[in-house]
């Protein structure tokens, strides 16, 4: 099956540091991948080149064999390619089922129905007519979450989705991502919770000051002690 996302060589610079130094990573559909690394190893990074936050200075990004390298996110975001920040970006004055309608161009009652199911799918449907603002971190998260789908993307990047989430929402959020690959759909997530990328994750890719140190299933880099000694300290 060819890959959905193919990353060839992609460095980005700022100064003289080499924040993503000639990574290359291919992500196959339907799967959900790992992306972990002490703090400051690339990682957001390396997602904002995905999606065009960024200008890679090097190498290549093809999103279903095209490349998206150079584009504007827009561009990318209309091509397939939804994304969660590490900061929420939720608007707090309107409502969780709002927050789904900003994204949409299309005929109202249409987009309504999908931002509902949306919302059901995150269990948050009894709140879709309460303000953003008065929602808990972790709803908010979820609403952000359930608001990447809107456009229905074919790949979803995840920026620390189980950061300040509580246990019980979490299992809401791990279970979605879950129906989404169920659904064909292709997650890359960046999380510091190893349970969950242990757990959640089919293949990891590991970061460390820029370049790709390993990458391989749960078990193979749980005990790779390369990756021992880069991220959790020995």
């Amino acid at each position: 099956m060819a890959p959905i996302l193919e990353i060839d060589e992609v460095t980005k610079r700022f100064g003289g540091i080499a924040a993503v130094n000639r990574v290359s990573l291919q992500l196959e559909p339907g799967r959900i991948y790992g992306l972990i690394g002490p703090n400051g190893s690339g990682k957001t990074t390396l997602f904002n080149c995905i999606t065009g936050v960024e200008t890679r200075d090097e190498g290549q990004i093809r999103f279903r064999g095209h490349r998206v390298d150079g584009l504007a996110p827009h561009r990318i975001f209309h091509l397939g390619v939804g994304r969660t920040f590490q900061v929420i970006r939720v608007f707090p004055e309107l409502t969780a089922l709002e927050n789904l309608l900003v994204v949409t161009t299309g005929a109202i009652e249409p987009a309504r129905q999908r931002a509902l199911e949306l919302l059901r799918l995150v269990k948050l449907e009894r709140l879709a007519g309460e303000f953003a603002g008065n929602l808990s971190y972790g709803q908010q998260k979820l609403v952000e979450f359930a608001r990447v789908l809107m456009t229905d993307p074919d790949l979803v990047l995840l920026d620390e989705p189980a950061a300040g989430v509580n246990r019980t929402l979490l299992n809401e959020l791990l279970d979605a991502v879950k129906r989404l690959r169920d659904a064909g759909k292709t997650v890359l997530l960046v999380e510091h919770d190893m349970k969950v990328v242990m757990g959640l994750c089919e293949t990891v890719f590991v970061l460390d000051h820029g370049e790709k140190l390993a990458e391989g299933p749960p078990g193979l880099i749980q005990s790779d002690e390369r990756v021992i000694e880069a991220y959790f300290g020995r």
